[in-house]
């Protein structure tokens, strides 16, 4: 929807339009500012709902509160009504002002009766204090820094970097955790002092003191005693009703669509207009145009896609890694960019089917403690040493189950990638920092589902983890890059709620991931669709990056002045090798490092 920026301290008129220029692209339409003793605030707006009033930052009746916020509440006209005849009265129709008056009359209580996607903060004049959320999963970002007496906040680090009194500096525990997560996880950011408000908390900011809380946490506790039946008529209608309260607009909301079953269930519910895809041409494997086609055809909608040449994937990419604000090694990413460059080109709003996976148990990788699961009754030490000898033999995929399945889950799964283990990063970096072990990392996610399965453990993780620092990441930067909102009808409290209910052997079982919510699907799409193995918007990466003309440009990137300061550039260039002469698929490793030096580029070498 939009973005905003604001600090403490001297609310200089210059330093806050200059914050706020940096993220114009996030709302193109509107920008308005307030400024008061002690504080400052910035607002970028697309105007989605009421959008001749709704202006941000948004003044209460008496002024003692202001304002800003990025997101949707899908369910402000009930809250509203509730508002209402408790005596508020509101000046517009948008879902904004819920949550002025909603905090006067709640206080953080108000953040549960909340529906949708959201990052806010308010100023209250009268206590000086500063309130800011973040929504239950983390759709929408929040980004705060204490700089010496300046207390800093927006949608985007990059707002940051015009302020005074922000010193940028690259925080290197952040660059060792993310070679092994592909992103940065956790509330640490790669701008040394800059953190990321986690997903279901809030903070309090006042008299220098900073507070955070968290108020929501995602529960699974399933249900034994209802037949399958039951879980997919149940998955029908909350999803029917989310997509309908997704859809809440003043403006046309279309929706992208690959080939995989997520993003074809929305577009078959969604009964919008138009749907947008991209591919590759590099065979179907990372094509899905015909696919996304042949569906729209049957829908019927209509379909717009793109064809993504390797020169504009190259090209954009470091533009994209400045969108992002930190490295994001996932080329993906690259492939969200373009689709939403081309919605945004016919509308405003899109929804997307990000969120399924995790909620529902869509990941090839939750099958892997269910296959063979005898062998996880030999003693541990047994199987440690099992794996130990498998790792010196060539790979193999059989070899590959001894070595995975020698160490306890809560080792061997971070989340859907595992880039460099510790032993290795270590290896690659000059001066590495001891930053903590992705097991550490991960440990408070599986501490709380200490008495699940392995398969809802390794959903907590990837909800905690992977989805945020990963999917809803790039599905925020890109969208908002071009200008975009994007609705994400999966990641809705009352839809988590179900799935929580559902038994495991419904979401992932030896038959299918995901299992009760295909069947659900199946009702709305011909079951080819709905069966189909997911690849979202996969990228030729691996074939690119053994092409002369992208190797050698890796190749300058390895051996170039960056490279030499963070890395044994002579480790990079071997990875970068053997993925070139076959010896090894490195290409995940490799472009990850290349991320890295892609982004750094951007943010910290003088042009």
């Amino acid at each position: 929807m939009c973005g905003f920026v604001g600090f403490t301290g001297d609310p200089d008129q210059g330093v806050l339009r200059g914050m706020t220029t940096a993220i114009a692209h996030r709302g193109p339409d509107d920008a308005d500012y307030f400024t008061d003793e002690g504080i400052a605030l910035g607002f970028r707006r697309l105007s989605i709902i009421d959008l001749a009033g709704g202006r941000q930052p948004m003044v209460n009746e008496d002024g003692s509160k202001v304002l800003v916020f990025n997101g949707e509440i899908y369910n402000f006209s009930q809250i509203k009504e509730q508002l209402v005849a408790a005596g508020h009265v509101f000046k517009t129709a948008a879902d904004s002002e819920v949550l002025l008056h909603g905090y006067e009359e709640y206080g953080p209580e108000l953040l549960n009766k909340l529906r949708g996607m959201f990052a806010f903060v308010i100023w209250d004049k009268n206590t000086r204090k500063l309130f800011g959320a973040r929504d239950f999963f983390g759709i929408k970002p929040l980004y705060y820094a204490q700089m010496g007496e300046t207390f800093l906040f927006g949608s985007e680090i990059k707002s940051f970097l015009s302020h005074p009194d922000f010193k940028k500096e690259l925080n290197p525990r952040a660059l060792e955790s993310y070679l092994s997560f592909q992103y940065s996880p956790g509330p640490e950011t790669f701008f040394q002092g800059v953190y990321k408000l986690p997903p279901a908390h809030y903070f309090t900011y006042q008299a220098g003191k900073l507070k955070i809380t968290r108020y929501w946490v995602p529960q699974f506790h399933a249900e034994e005693d209802k037949d399958l039946n039951y879980w997919v008529d149940e998955i029908e209608k909350v999803f029917d009703n989310s997509v309908e309260a997704h859809k809440i607009s003043d403006v046309e909301v279309g929706s992208f669509l690959s080939s995989g079953v997520d993003s074809s269930y929305v577009a078959c519910s969604a009964n919008v207009d138009k749907t947008f895809t991209v591919g590759f041409d590099n065979g179907e494997k990372y094509n899905e145009i015909s696919w996304a086609k042949g569906l729209s055809q049957q829908i019927p909608v209509k379909n717009i896609s793109k064809v993504i040449t390797p020169e504009e994937f190259w090209g954009n990419f470091g533009k994209i890694q400045y969108h992002m604000d930190e490295p994001l090694a996932d080329p993906s990413a690259v492939a969200l960019y373009f689709v939403c460059n081309i919605a945004s080109q016919h509308l405003k709003v899109v929804l997307s089917g990000e969120g399924a996976d995790e909620i529902f148990g869509g990941y090839n990788i939750y099958r892997e403690p269910l296959e063979m699961a005898w062998y996880d009754r030999i003693p541990l030490p047994l199987r440690r040493l099992i794996g130990k000898i498998a790792g010196m033999l060539p790979a193999h995929r059989g070899l590959n189950f001894l070595v995975r399945r020698g160490r306890p889950l809560e080792e061997r799964f971070i989340g859907n990638a595992y880039m460099f283990q510790e032993k290795e990063r270590k290896a690659l970096l000059k001066n590495p920092v001891g930053a903590p072990a992705p097991e550490e990392l991960v440990k408070p996610c599986y501490d709380q589902m200490a008495n699940q399965d392995a398969v809802t453990k390794m959903q907590f993780v990837d909800l905690n983890m992977w989805m945020v620092g990963d999917i809803l990441l790039k599905a925020d930067k890109m969208s908002m890059a071009n200008s975009l909102e994007l609705r994400v009808p999966f990641l809705d409290k009352e839809v988590m709620a179900l799935a929580g209910r559902i038994p495991t052997r419904w979401r992932v079982n030896e038959l299918n991931t995901k299992y009760a919510m295909r069947l659900a699907a199946q009702r709305r799409m011909p079951e080819k669709w709905a069966e189909k193995r997911k690849l979202g918007f996969p990228v030729p990466t691996r074939v690119w990056l053994k092409e002369e003309k992208y190797y050698n440009r890796v190749l300058a990137a390895f051996t170039g002045p960056q490279a030499e300061q963070f890395f044994h550039t002579e480790k990079l260039v071997k990875l970068l090798n053997d993925h070139r002469d076959g010896k090894a698929d490195n290409s995940r490793k490799v472009w990850t490092v290349y991320t890295f030096l892609v982004w750094y580029k951007e943010f910290f070498v003088e042009r």
